[in-house]
């Protein structure tokens, strides 16, 4: 195995290394400011006043109110806390009869922390639509306007995918949503929800220019601490977020989202959601230009014989998904990693064995096509000369490395 520190990390998708500037702007809160922020002596204020510093950081970024912010302990916390939590507010506040099944929308390309919530509430009598896709990984439009009705309290599209990076339309989502909504006597339901997690770090995410009620957001993707999430949930009537929490106790995070708040955890992420507006946009170009030369000398290095998954032109920037015909993606990954450079199926939150991707299943691929699969995605550290290197460890490889 190759010394990790002359390895190539094309894994970036899964998670991104800790940022030294924001090592350094949580120390203090592990060491020196270490109190309770429920505490009312002077250790438990400095932390309060830091996750609040923090909490304006990231409401000031999306251009939202302070108390839109939620803090969780991950993104799949958040994405639970938004679909749970919606349903359990339903239920209490707004079913007028026992009669009556939620339906929920949403689609087989959301991560796993939305499609397996969902799996479960079907189990326990929720209605859950999945909306077909076009051939590029794209909702249908259409099938969404087709399947709103009175019954339907959410929709969750998520605004970019982890596996094939396509962009999903969720102006346009919402547009089709905001119109259902408006023809209805109460003005509230369906809510929409997406999950930015992808997105966050190319995209523009202010939630009131999508139009979403709920977005979910990820540290760890920002070059951030892992550990910590947060939940945009958009303040409506009288202040009211139209979701119930799903976990219990304090009361912390304005009731939503009870347990003591870890600071040196939120100031993290909020530093490196500071320094991630700061990058963005130069970021966003190195990165498409690393990754269209990676793809070009994928093409004329293997010719017909590697197939890109999904739409080129709508793809957030750092990622490639790649088929490569008549080799097995398992003994890709594995030789690549005993060669050097990092790589990955897809998901990173699902089980280590293989198992086909309902994301690529969605897209109607064929079995042959699936199982031969990699995702490659770029970041900060990426070079052009990782990309040469990586080529050649491919070229050697794919000569040994048979289905």
């Amino acid at each position: 195995m190759k010394r990790k520190d002359t390895c190539i990390y094309l894994d970036y998708a899964a998670t991104t290394p800790l940022d030294a500037r924001v090592f350094s702007a949580m120390q203090p809160y592990l060491t020196i400011h270490f109190g309770n922020p429920g505490s009312v002596h002077v250790f438990g204020q400095e932390a309060l006043a830091a996750i609040d510093k923090s909490r304006e950081i990231i409401a000031r970024c999306l251009q939202v109110e302070f108390n839109e912010i939620i803090f969780t302990g991950s993104a799949t916390e958040a994405n639970n806390l938004a679909i749970q939590g919606v349903l359990e507010y339903w239920m209490q506040y707004k079913r007028k009869s026992n009669n009556i099944v939620p339906r929920i929308i949403t689609t087989e390309l959301e991560h796993d922390s939305v499609r397996e919530v969902c799996r479960g509430l079907e189990k326990k009598g929720v209605e859950i639509v999945y909306l077909p896709l076009h051939d590029n990984g794209t909702v249908k439009l259409e099938a969404l306007s087709e399947a709103l009705n009175d019954r339907t309290i959410l929709v969750s599209v998520m605004y970019a995918n982890n596996e094939i990076g396509v962009i999903e339309p969720v102006q346009k989502v919402s547009e089709i949503v905001q119109r259902f909504r408006n023809s209805k006597s109460d003005g509230i339901y369906p809510l929409l929800h997406t999950d930015a997690v992808q997105a966050l770090q190319f995209l523009d995410c202010k939630p009131h220019e999508l139009g979403v009620d709920l977005m979910t957001l990820s540290s760890h993707k920002i070059y951030g601490p892992k550990g910590v999430g947060a939940l945009y949930a958009k303040n409506q009537n009288n202040n009211e977020k139209n979701i119930a929490p799903i976990i219990y106790g304090g009361g912390q995070e304005w009731g939503m989202r009870s347990g003591t708040e870890n600071t040196s955890l939120i100031v993290g992420f909020a530093h490196a959601f500071a320094l991630l507006e700061e990058l963005k946009q130069q970021e966003t170009i190195r990165i498409t230009e690393l990754r269209d030369y990676f793809l070009k000398r994928l093409q004329k290095v293997f010719g017909k014989s590697v197939v890109l998954n999904g739409s080129l032109q709508n793809r957030i920037p750092n990622n490639l998904n790649i088929a490569f015909l008549n080799h097995d993606a398992t003994d890709l990954i594995v030789a690549l990693d005993i060669n050097g450079v990092a790589a990955s199926y897809g998901s990173a939150c699902s089980s280590r064995a293989w198992k086909p991707s309902p994301v690529l299943n969605a897209l109607g691929l064929q079995l042959k096509y699936i199982r031969s699969s990699i995702r490659f995605s770029l970041g900060r550290m990426t070079k052009r000369s990782d990309i040469n290197r990586t080529i050649t460890i491919l070229k050697k490889i794919t000569s040994h490395v048979r289905k």
